[in-house]
């Protein structure tokens, strides 16, 4: 899953409000091997004030209106890439949901955890997959001080908890995935030992993103202040949870995702 932000606040600095240089980004992702490609238009940064729903829904609408015509120049990187490859928009607001949905939207990344159905039931009218986020409160909310004294429990907890809420309101399990919301209201420690022990959420028999990329629990391990240079750390991260089974990593650097899946892959399937 590819990162294209439409924004001129993310914490990794690649965002653009240029519509077209988006679509450009989003070519290149896909041509690197991107399977999905994600685009969001608000910074999940707690520092950064909200934008509004009109403004979010004018920014997604510059790039999601002109996908299919960036579809039709882009090309796979081998064949065994998802193709045409998924549109997954990151939003949490009802209202850009529809609209995002409306523009041919096939996959939501919610961050919000779901407090309630009303997403849930958004996606399903349009047949869509939803993609739930453990958290611990509302978006753009600063939960630094959170503590957790079994990470893992809580996820299992929630994850159990918001599937039964999302199928309750129409959506089909199948149409559902877990992020287990790396750095979002949790600790250094936390954020490792989900992933040591991710393969626990195997249970629910969904498909398991890991969203590693740049994140500041790698700037913690490596002491790296500046987003770009953890790259390589998101590598041995994304390492670590493929051993474990997640099936999805969402990256700003593809093509350095892609080579090192097909290598984990190839050394999985030797012998």
């Amino acid at each position: 899953m590819g990162i294209v932000n439409v924004n001129d606040d993310s914490f990794s600095g690649d965002g653009t409000l240029d519509a077209t240089e988006a679509l450009d980004q989003a070519c290149l992702q896909v041509a690197a091997g991107a399977d999905i490609v994600d685009i969001g238009a608000e910074s999940a940064r707690t520092n950064r004030a909200a934008i509004s729903v009109e403004e979010e829904c004018e920014r997604l609408r510059g790039v999601l209106g002109k996908w299919k015509e960036a579809l039709a120049r882009m090309q796979p990187r081998d064949s065994e890439q998802v193709w045409p490859p998924v549109l997954s928009v990151n939003t949490w607001r009802p209202e850009v949901i529809k609209v995002a949905l409306e523009l041919g939207g096939e996959l939501i990344n919610d961050m919000s955890g779901l407090p309630d159905d009303e997403n849930a039931r958004l996606v399903a009218d349009y047949g869509a997959a939803l993609l739930v986020m453990h958290t611990a409160g509302p978006p753009k909310e600063e939960r630094t001080g959170q503590q957790w004294e079994d990470i893992m429990g809580e996820l299992e907890r929630f994850f159990g908890e918001k599937m039964n809420l999302a199928t309750s309101a129409g959506l089909s399990g199948d149409h559902l995935v877990l992020d287990p919301g790396i750095d979002f209201a949790k600790q250094r420690e936390d954020n490792l030992r989900l992933i040591r022990e991710l393969g626990r959420l195997h249970q629910f028999n969904r498909p398991i993103l890991l969203p590693v990329s740049r994140k500041t629990v790698i700037g913690d391990v490596l002491g790296l202040e500046d987003p770009v240079a953890r790259d390589a750390g998101t590598i041995g991260l994304l390492a670590a949870g493929m051993a474990e089974g997640a099936q999805i990593f969402r990256v700003h650097n593809v093509d350095a995702t892609w080579q090192a899946v097909k290598v984990l892959a190839a050394v999985k399937a030797a012998g």
